[in-house]
């Protein structure tokens, strides 16, 4: 809880100073890292900000939190109106006028265009090559299971499309399927250990947006099962009578 905190506040300090229009960006923080969407974590792509907390964030991160009744900021957690949400001109102003260097290349670049050269840059392109590959801490002679369910990525439960996260699913089915009056199960749900595979959504994608504002993974050990969990939740609670 301390760190997300931490994070908040430094992301918040980070807001007030694009607002303000400061241009140096605080200590240890780089330029490009202090106009960047706290969603996607790149420089701003049509940044909009909420009137009401004033967060900036990309047009399309913050889409998928417009289309529910009661949207909260991604950041802060607050209500906002939908409708008081617009184009950041001030952040885009900066953005026209700051340079940074390229994280691969060292070349300044405009940020307004850093994300178009990264894609091109064939330094950023080599470290990315170079990334360590992932390798078990401790070697083991244990057998790599096989029958885990993956709840990392899921199929679109409307035309079957594959390897969608849990955003991606809430953006595929926002601009796919909107109207579709189909009743569908939710792929995130029955993943999960006390999901039902047979049980059928009546509005989907309102589900989606209310249900799956966040990452089961965050906040649920997978490796206890319900009744070790029960068991666990009243032996701590006589312990503290």
């Amino acid at each position: 809880m301390a760190m997300f905190r931490s994070f908040v506040s430094a992301a918040q300090l980070r807001q007030h100073q694009q607002q303000n229009g400061a241009a140096a960006a605080a200590p240890g923080e780089s330029l490009e890292s202090q106009f960047s969407c706290p969603i996607c974590l790149e420089v701003y792509h049509k940044p909009v900000s909420i009137a009401s907390c004033a967060h900036t964030f990309c047009a399309d991160c913050l889409q998928p939190c417009l289309q529910v009744t009661s949207p909260l900021c991604p950041l802060c957690r607050m209500p906002f109106d939908p409708k008081k949400v617009d184009k950041s001109s001030s952040v885009e102003k900066q953005l026209s006028s700051y340079k940074a260097p390229c994280r691969g290349c060292s070349k300044k670049v405009t940020l307004v265009k850093m994300r178009s050269h990264i894609s091109s840059c064939t330094k950023v392109q080599e470290q990315m090559a170079n990334c360590p590959k992932f390798m078990p801490v401790v070697p083991t002679s244990q057998p790599i299971p096989s029958n885990i369910p993956n709840r990392s990525t899921f199929v679109c439960p409307y035309c079957g499309a594959r390897n969608l996260d849990q955003q991606e699913l809430v953006k595929h089915c926002m601009e796919s399927h909107r109207n579709d009056p189909n009743k569908v199960v939710c792929p995130v749900c029955s993943s999960m250990p006390w999901g039902d595979p047979s049980y059928k959504s009546s509005n989907f994608l309102q589900h989606l947006l209310h249900r799956h504002k966040f990452s089961y993974d965050t906040f649920v050990d997978y490796s206890i099962d319900e009744e070790a969990a029960l068991q666990a939740a009243l032996a701590l609670s006589l312990s503290e009578n």
